[in-house]
């Protein structure tokens, strides 16, 4: 007998990063809950992370507006269905006016820890947090292999972020690359998929020309999100500075390098067991001490050094060889949702 319908509304957050770090809830539902059936509240940004998932009735897209007037559209679009659970990631006080027979809605406060962490406590998970993970479909599967297809190991590099403070000159990407897929560097011959939106493609002009069109995966603006995530399950190695697809590429198992700066790893770091960060000399919070709010148009990541990139991006190669270290998808221990 088929399991009964149970919908789950699931309010996910506005930004690719946080949307990325919080989507293991929505596999550790399917696993757990038997009929489970998802409308998901995203961003126009964050919407595409869930066009695949199992048993989706519908994605809604939600958009701020003056005065509150989302959660108002929003309560338009969701009253008249009687939730089983209402899962909510932006705080809001949305699941106390629709009455499901469960919820989960984070609430601020207590000492800070990784996001992937903070999402957990939401079902009561944090002592086996869900890894993050999008779900995918065999043709988008397919699209990516297509992609990706050849014997040449790849490196894939994502150096846009979605503030001027978080970025690292795509020149000094270009030399990153040029020492690890060069003859002296730890992927000979290998390629380079160079990955950003629509909006990086002339910023990264310099990357994407570092290497001839036989050695090249450029993907900067010209796939989905989904797409993406499914090709760097293909790579060999990512470097990126903190951003989406960084955290896309670290839940799609691949070995991760992430730059930081004015951004604090014990709360954004990629998450799983083959992933590491880098930064220069100054601390997270020797940057706030200078930029309090976090909101200056300048590069705080300017002493990040080449050669403290590449020495990070060697070691991570070597400390995820095949016969040292296998992938993992997801942490040790079991989804047992406690909500």
């Amino acid at each position: 007998m088929a399991a009964k319908r149970f919908p789950i509304l699931f309010i996910a957050p506005s930004r690719i990063g946080d949307a990325v770090l919080s989507s293991g809830l929505i596999r550790a539902l399917a696993d757990e809950v038997g009929g489970a059936r998802f409308t998901v509240v995203a961003s126009a940004l964050t919407a595409p992370l869930f066009a695949e998932v199992p048993g989706l009735d519908r994605v809604i897209i939600m958009e701020k507006r003056p005065l509150g007037g989302h959660w108002i559209a929003l309560w338009n679009e969701v009253r008249d269905r009687r939730w089983g659970l209402v899962v909510d990631l932006r705080g809001s006080g949305l699941a106390g006016l629709l009455r499901p027979v469960r919820r989960a809605v984070h609430r601020p406060g207590g000492p800070p820890v990784h996001k992937v962490i903070e999402a957990a406590r939401l079902l009561r998970l944090e002592q086996t947090p869900p890894a993050p993970f999008l779900f995918t479909t065999t043709e988008t599967e397919a699209r990516a292999a297509a992609l990706t297809a050849g014997e040449a190991p790849i490196l894939a590099i994502a150096p846009a972020a979605n503030w001027v403070g978080k970025t690292w000159p795509a020149e000094r990407f270009s030399l990153v690359a040029r020492a690890i897929l060069g003859p002296d560097g730890p992927l000979p011959g290998g390629r380079l998929m160079v990955l950003g939106g629509p909006d990086d493609r002339e910023t990264l002009l310099a990357l994407r020309g570092a290497f001839p069109r036989s050695r090249l995966i450029d993907l900067v603006g010209a796939e989905s999100l989904l797409v993406a995530y499914a090709a760097l399950r293909h790579v060999r190695l990512f470097i990126g500075c903190d951003s989406g697809l960084m955290h896309m590429a670290a839940a799609a198992g691949a070995p991760t390098l992430g730059l930081f700066g004015p951004s604090d790893e014990r709360l954004y770091a990629p998450w799983g067991a083959n992933t590491r960060t880098v930064r220069g000399s100054r601390t997270f919070e020797e940057i706030r001490a200078r930029d309090p709010h976090l909101n200056q148009a300048i590069c705080h990541m300017m002493e990040l050094r080449v050669d403290a990139v590449v020495a990070a991006a060697r070691a991570l190669i070597a400390d995820t060889e095949p016969d040292c270290s296998a992938r993992a998808l997801d942490p040790p221990g079991g989804h047992a949702a406690g909500f």
